[in-house]
């Protein structure tokens, strides 16, 4: 691994904003960068995902009949992604029915650090909304009524994710160390392949 890629991850239509940045290497298939994804934001890996480079190319799981357009993301690396793409950015949408749109930003392809490691988390803000809340108007419908006690959803909305919500509150440590659970699980399936 020479070089990495340093993405700049906003989460689309919600308020407050929800980013992430960090760094990937480039030869990364697409379907490891879709599990790193879920650990930053974090989202919690049920639904079906695609990113999406322009109208008429996605990179998710290929299904001819369903998506004629989609590649296999396990057969395609963030390389081949950036080698089609025309500007700067592309999306990663996740959960098809709630549609939640992750506008990324490439903001640099450089030479890796040989003291760190990767995947990695540069920054992070904003907390990431609760799996299945109906998507970016859902959620907005959530803060409204979790933040009300007076409000109609309000019992029910506590009673479905629990007490505490913080919408602004996004815990990097967390994040960093599923990261670096995913970077051992990945050297280990490479160690057993060369041992064959």
């Amino acid at each position: 691994m020479t070089q990495i890629v340093r993405l700049k991850i906003e989460l689309e239509d919600v308020e407050p904003k929800v980013t992430r940045r960090i760094e990937v290497p480039l030869e990364f298939r697409l379907d490891r960068l879709h599990r790193v994804m879920q650990v930053v934001m974090p989202w919690e890996d049920y639904h079906l995902y695609e990113f999406r480079v322009s109208r008429s190319l996605a990179y998710g799981i290929a299904d001819r009949d369903w998506s004629p357009e989609t590649r296999s993301a396990a057969r395609a690396t963030l390389g081949d992604l950036l080698d089609n793409l025309s500007g700067k950015t592309f999306r990663y949408l996740y959960d098809f029915g709630d549609d939640w749109s992750h506008k990324i930003k490439v903001e640099a392809v450089t030479e890796a650090d040989p003291e760190a490691g990767y995947p990695r988390l540069l920054a992070a803000s904003g907390a990431c909304p609760p799996e299945d809340s109906g998507g970016p108007w859902g959620y907005a419908y959530y803060l409204e009524a979790i933040a009300d006690p007076e409000h109609e959803g309000h019992e029910e909305m506590i009673g479905w994710r629990g007490p505490g919500f913080d919408p602004s509150w996004v815990d990097e440590a967390e994040i960093r160390k599923g990261l670096a659970r995913f970077a051992r699980a990945r050297r280990r399936g490479k160690a057993a392949k060369t041992e064959r």
